[in-house]
């Protein structure tokens, strides 16, 4: 900006000096005010808010007579924005005065690094002022303030962008690049590319506008298995809707939802079948029936990187009470005449599994497939720790992953679904590491120096999440993880559940960026993973601080310091490690799932 009143100074001068005729040089744009209606005189002209989440009114206004209030929900922030046209390679200085918790104003598409600013709490009205510079192509950017989800409504007045001026606001083009992520079988994703100065996009099937959203991807759900569906995209803003994008066609996977079979809250536990330590072996037909999955532990690789699984129970000289093969298959069925589901759980911290060719895809399905058939097992539960996505580095977006660990694992993993049917039964039970921190950072995204394979469940989360009958992230194990409320949670105490719970019944922005929000998980499909003893590991939560935790998730009481951004009754219960640590603890565990009041 100093630059461009400096050039017309001296050209003044020089004229007034000589009377010269300034043939020679370049006429540069004066400074000027470019936000339109900043103040909120004219209503909402101009903005844009999310979920009709903004509204203006007389009190407070820091000026004039109008400012803005804008209301978060659970799943909506509340933004408010506008696009603006602007000058390549120039600077500019965005202000506006706000007054609420967690209100942010930022710039964003400024072809260089876009910015933002933030007050977490302003009791009355605050400046927040930042800069930024356009890129050498860059003609529009979108100028815009939120909140945050779940918190009360903010305040913002007399939004202000000062640099040199351009022109009006044209209809962008239509998008580019519009393609299908892998589909469930009542969802299919979808992504494209940016459509500069837009600043929201809307999403048809056929010709029915399905979604409205304001990045680049989405995810249509509510469709039918098995079926074929066209897609197409247009980019919008205050001057109008482009033509639609070039067409593009998904096919549903067959078989409509997750396995069932479950009572409406149940009890997961992992059995020591394959090895034995401290805990001590426990046979199959010795497992009380309040357990109502029982996963056993583990199918593990021939080698890291072959994706030949193999299962074998406990050795006799390492478990003296190990059950023959028969009567543990007799056992098995046994507990399915019962109701009970027995899974295969794959990985373990030491069954380090890395899918990164199609052969060892298909080497996976192969030997799984196997073990499911020969002991008539109901599913499948994934338990990859450590390195076994390590080489997740090169993804910044979920929805949308190319690293071949963890695309072969999806593509494995729906095999397998599709083989079975929809009485499948498939879950998994990612550390927190791999899921609740990709909110601060996923992939090598902007965080380089951080590790790229924080929140590297979040794709195969996501691509499976129309099959997945349970999520039973280990919320243990874990060092401190922020929350939705932007505080540092540690675990062994009932906040530290009720705010990783929270998370993913709530949804919540990767890497903090809003156009990559991970969507909620339905209740159904969450259980709480716990240590059954401090002898199991690290994290153990006392029964009293379990019930709190339980009690806050279902029915908002004993919440303590946090509060969760809804209320949950059919929360689908609680997952432990394991069966045998819970059962040299005298079942503490157990008992006290099989005396808390659900109702």
């Amino acid at each position: 900006m100093h630059r461009t009143r400096l050039t017309a100074a001296l050209a003044a001068a020089v004229l007034a000096a000589g009377g010269l005729v300034a043939t020679a040089t370049t006429a540069e744009a004066a400074d000027a005010e470019l936000a339109r209606n900043g103040g909120f005189e004219a209503g909402l002209t101009g903005w844009s808010c999310t979920a009709g989440s903004g509204v203006v009114v007389g009190s407070p206004a820091r000026s004039g007579s109008s400012a803005l209030k804008a209301t978060p929900a659970g799943s909506d922030n509340a933004k408010c924005s506008q696009t603006v046209t602007v000058l390549p390679n120039s600077t500019y200085t965005l202000s506006g005065w706000v007054q609420g918790s967690y209100v942010y104003l930022g710039a964003s598409g400024t072809g260089t690094t876009d910015v933002s600013t933030w007050t977490p709490s302003a009791t009355s009205w605050q400046r927040l002022s930042t800069t930024f510079s356009t890129g050498a192509s860059t003609t529009s950017v979108t100028i815009y303030t939120h909140g945050w989800y779940g918190t009360p409504a903010y305040h913002a007045d007399d939004i202000s962008l000062f640099g040199p001026g351009g022109g009006p606001v044209q209809t962008p083009a239509a998008p580019t690049g519009l393609k299908a992520g892998i589909p469930g079988s009542t969802s299919v994703p979808l992504s494209w590319n940016a459509s500069s100065g837009a600043t929201g996009y809307h999403v048809y099937r056929g010709t029915a506008r399905v979604a409205t959203v304001s990045g680049t991807s989405a995810t249509v759900t509510g469709l039918t298995p098995s079926t074929a569906y066209s897609f197409q995209v247009s980019a919008a803003n205050e001057a109008g809707e482009s033509p639609k994008s070039a067409a593009v066609t998904a096919t549903t996977t067959a078989g409509g939802g997750p396995g069932g079979g479950l009572p409406a809250h149940a009890l997961v536990g992992y059995l020591h079948a394959s090895f034995a330590n401290g805990s001590g072996y426990t046979r199959m037909a010795d497992v009380p029936d309040s357990w109502d999955v029982i996963n056993l532990a583990f199918g593990e690789p021939t080698s890291v990187t072959s994706g030949d699984i193999r299962f074998r129970l406990c050795p006799v000289a390492e478990c003296p009470n190990v059950e023959s093969e028969a009567d543990f298959k007799a056992a098995v069925k046994a507990k399915q005449a019962a109701g009970k589901k027995v899974l295969i759980s794959i990985g373990g911290a030491n069954g380090q599994v890395q899918l990164s060719t199609t052969a060892a895809r298909d080497a996976f399905v192969t030997s799984v497939s196997n073990i499911i058939d020969d002991y008539g097992l109901d599913g499948l539960d994934i338990d990859f720790e450590g390195h076994s996505l390590s080489l997740n580095t090169g993804d910044t977006d979920f929805r949308n992953p190319t690293t071949p660990v963890v695309v072969n694992l999806i593509s494995a993993l729906k095999t397998l679904k599709a083989k079975y049917g929809s009485g499948f039964v498939l879950t998994m039970a990612p550390e927190t590491f791999f899921v609740q921190l990709g909110y601060q950072y996923y992939g090598s995204g902007p965080f380089g120096g951080q590790d790229p394979r924080a929140g590297s469940y979040l794709p195969v989360i996501h691509a499976m999440r129309d099959d997945l009958t349970l999520l039973h992230v280990q919320d243990y194990n874990s060092g401190p993880i922020m929350g939705l409320d932007n505080q540092y949670h540690t675990m062994g105490g009932a906040d530290f559940h009720i705010a990783m719970t929270d998370m993913l019944l709530t949804g919540f922005p990767v890497a903090g960026d809003q156009s990559r929000f991970f969507p909620a998980l339905r209740p159904d499909q969450v259980a709480i993973g716990l240590p059954a003893s401090t002898n199991a590991g690290n994290g153990h939560t006392s029964p009293a601080e379990v019930n709190k935790a339980l009690d806050c998730l279902t029915r908002k009481a004993n919440c303590g310091s946090y509060q969760t951004h809804g209320t949950w009754p059919a929360l689908r219960g609680l997952m432990t490690w394991s069966i045998n640590w819970d059962r040299y603890s005298q079942w503490e565990f157990m008992k006290n799932f099989d005396a808390y009041n659900w109702s």
